[in-house]
C-alpha cells in the first residue's frame, strides 16, 4: 500500500461526514425500538446485545490485568466469558460489572461519536473490536454470530453510500441504547421469580459483600442514563 493510499484511509477514517436528515435519526430509533419490543424479535436481536455483554466481560478482564481464557455464544442469547486471575479484587469486581453495562455505554460512546460527526470512524471501531472478539470465540455458534455481524459492517462501511452508512450507524447505536436496558429489567424479573442465583449482580454481591439489588440498580442508572444521554446526543438536543 503506497503513501497515498494510507493517507487516504487515514482521512476517511478521522475526516468528519455529513449528519443525516433529522428524520432519518428518528426513524432509525423507532425501528431500533421496534426491534427490542416483541419478543419473537428481540429473541432474534438480543444475540448482538449479547455479544456486547460479553465483549464487555472480556475487554474489562483484559483491561484489569486478568487472562481471558474464551468467549461462548449461545443460540438461547446467553453466553459466557471465562477469565483467570485473582478471584477477587478490584479487577474482578470491574470484570463482573462489564457485561450489562457494555451495551449501553458502547452505544453512549457511539452516540458522542456521531454527534460529533465520525460516522465512518464508528463503524471501522466496531468492526476492528468484533475482530479481537472473534479471536476469543471458542465455539461454532459465537463464530458464527460475531463474523455474521462484523461482516456486515465491513461491508456497510466499504460498500454502501454515505447516507446508507449513517442510517446504519444510527441504527446501530439506538439498538444498544435501547438494548442495553430490557435485559436490567429482564435479570430483575428472574431475580424475583428466585431464578439467577449466579447472576452478575449476584456474584458482585458477593464479591462486595453489597446486596445485589444495589448492582442491580446501578445496572439500571447506567442503562437508563446512557438511553437518555445518548438520545440527547443523537437527537442532537
Amino acid at each position: 500500500m503506497d503513501s497515498s493510499t494510507t493517507a487516504g484511509l487515514w482521512d476517511r477514517l478521522t475526516g468528519i461526514q455529513t449528519a443525516p436528515e433529522q428524520w432519518l435519526v428518528i426513524a432509525t430509533g423507532v425501528v431500533a425500538l421496534a426491534a427490542v419490543g416483541p419478543r419473537p424479535l428481540w429473541r432474534l436481536s438480543r444475540n448482538a446485545i449479547t455479544i456486547a455483554h460479553e465483549g464487555g466481560h472480556g475487554l474489562l478482564a483484559l483491561l484489569t490485568g486478568r487472562r481471558l481464557s474464551g468467549i461462548r455464544l449461545h443460540s438461547d442469547t446467553s453466553g459466557v466469558t471465562v477469565s483467570r486471575g485473582k478471584p477477587t479484587g478490584l479487577g474482578m469486581v470491574l470484570t463482573a460489572a462489564g457485561g450489562y453495562t457494555a451495551p449501553s455505554l458502547l452505544g453512549l460512546g457511539g452516540a458522542a461519536l456521531l454527534s460529533a460527526h465520525r460516522i465512518t470512524l464508528l463503524l471501522w471501531a466496531a468492526t476492528a473490536l468484533l475482530v479481537a472478539m472473534l479471536v476469543m470465540i471458542r465455539n461454532a455458534y459465537g463464530a458464527l454470530t460475531v463474523v455474521l455481524t462484523g461482516g456486515t459492517f465491513l461491508l456497510v462501511s466499504w460498500l454502501t453510500p454515505a447516507e446508507v452508512q449513517a442510517g446504519f450507524a444510527y441504527l446501530v447505536v439506538w439498538f444498544l441504547l435501547l438494548g442495553g436496558v430490557r435485559p436490567v429489567f429482564e435479570l430483575g424479573a428472574k431475580r424475583r421469580g428466585g431464578g439467577a442465583p449466579d447472576s452478575d449482580a449476584d456474584q458482585l454481591g458477593r464479591l462486595t459483600h453489597l446486596h445485589p439489588v444495589v448492582w442491580l440498580l446501578s445496572f439500571h442508572v447506567v442503562a437508563l442514563c446512557s438511553l437518555v444521554g445518548g438520545g440527547r446526543w443523537l437527537l442532537g438536543l
